[in-house]
């Protein structure tokens, strides 16, 4: 496959939905493997899990280290020093992902964008600005990058999606904080947006998954 590698996961044979998850700074599509594992979607019918892995490149404040990243991390603020030519590139990458999924006969309106952490991130910056109408978008403890674009290079298209998105309370990578201001930016931009809080770190919960699992069976069950 050109482009992204990704773990593929198909419930059964002939999928009517996808769902893409996008993992965080680090890690790669196999973090999600069993979180995936986890949902049940039964009543969806046959779903597809595309769990792709981000680019190696150095990662600035890891002193440089190489790792899978999908933009560098330039310090611990992540407002004023965002690396946005690593975000646009990102999302150009995940669009040629999306791009394959509709070749293949998957409607956008039967594809969900979800993330974590800087996946989170690409999932927002992503979808939003998407030509196509999607199913939903999700993110979890993270935040909406390049935020100060997002008003002008919005589409559309996903004006109306429905957004999930979670944090954890005690989040010691990306602060509670950052998640909240996203959140309400979006809602101040009309964004439909279902927002949850957990007492945890920067992790994933069993009563997220829970709760991701009832939103995307409503999501996926619209027509």
């Amino acid at each position: 496959m050109a482009g992204l590698e990704a773990i593929e996961m198909n419930t059964a044979a002939e999928p009517v939905a996808t769902v893409v998850v996008l993992h965080g700074l680090g890690a790669d599509g196999n973090d999600f493997v069993p979180v995936v594992r986890a949902l049940d979607l039964t009543a969806v019918g046959p779903v597809r899990f595309l769990l792709p892995h981000a680019p190696v490149i150095p990662v600035t404040i890891n002193n440089g280290y190489r790792m899978r990243a999908w933009y560098d991390i330039l310090g611990m603020e992540l407002v004023r020093r965002e690396d946005e030519a690593g975000l646009r590139r990102s999302r150009d990458d995940i669009e040629a992902l999306l791009a394959r999924e509709h070749e293949r006969g998957m409607p956008a309106g039967r594809i969900v964008l979800a993330g974590f952490s800087q996946g989170c991130a690409m999932a927002l910056l992503t979808g939003l600005r998407h030509g196509r109408r999607l199913a939903g978008i999700a993110g979890l403890s993270g935040y909406l990058p390049l935020a100060q674009h997002t008003a002008a290079e919005r589409s559309d298209a996903n004006a109306l999606t429905p957004i999930f998105m979670a944090h954890g309370l005690q989040d010691e990578v990306v602060a509670i904080e950052r998640g909240r201001a996203s959140r309400d930016l979006l809602g101040q931009q009309g964004h439909q947006v279902e927002w949850h809080e957990y007492p945890m770190g920067h992790s994933v919960s069993l009563d997220e998954i829970a709760d991701f699992n009832r939103w995307l069976l409503d999501v996926l069950a619209r027509p």
